[in-house]
């Protein structure tokens, strides 16, 4: 087991008559590594989490409830007795006007065995194109917390991986400086020890 002395802080920056100058571009490096990856973390995961929930918060506004009726028999039946079935529900071609009066068809989940000119409430966007419901303000917030977090991970590990190659690039390069003195004065030292 190799002995470690007491933990001093910010050793990498402090003088010392043996540091190299490649001892304080890798302490720089490392200092600029963190920084970045931290950064680069908080900024995107904030910017990414802001606008996914700007974007829900404008579905909740631009996107409506519409009754639709079906075109079809729905697949399935449904239990006489308690007005259920084992399936919750089954698609089935439905059609609605928009806002602006157009006609529109489509699939919409439904319960099974429902019968022709069954109304539905189906969500459309102001084209009258059919969408999910909205997520609600904590859905969102929740969806845009999760989204907005794997965003940061993702951004912050482009300065961490660059760092950390960079940083074993210096190492690479210090231990080749270090054989190279060492092939250059380790002959200077031979027989000069006496036991």
């Amino acid at each position: 087991m190799a002995f470690r002395g007491p933990k001093v802080w910010l050793w990498r920056w402090r003088r010392n008559p043996l540091k190299r100058r490649a001892d304080a571009v890798e302490a720089w490096v490392l200092l600029a590594g963190w920084a970045l990856t931290v950064l680069a973390g908080v900024l995107a995961g904030l910017t990414t989490a802001h606008t996914v929930e700007q974007g829900m918060a404008r579905e909740r506004v631009e996107w409506r409830p519409v009754v639709a009726l079906l075109t079809e028999q729905a697949p399935g039946t449904a239990d006489s007795r308690t007005g259920t079935s084992s399936a919750a529900s089954v698609w089935a071609k439905v059609h609605w006007s928009a806002q602006d009066g157009s006609a529109h068809t489509g699939q919409a989940r439904v319960r099974p065995g429902s019968g022709v000119g069954t109304p539905v409430t189906v969500w459309t966007d102001p084209q009258g194109r059919l969408v999910t419901r909205p997520a609600t303000p904590s859905e969102a917030r929740s969806r845009a917390a999760l989204v907005g977090g794997l965003a940061g991970l993702c951004a912050a590990s482009v300065p961490f991986i660059a760092g950390r190659a960079l940083r074993t690039r210096l190492e690479s390069r210090r231990i080749d400086q270090w054989g190279y003195e060492w092939a250059r004065f380790g002959p200077l030292w031979g027989g000069r020890t006496t036991g």
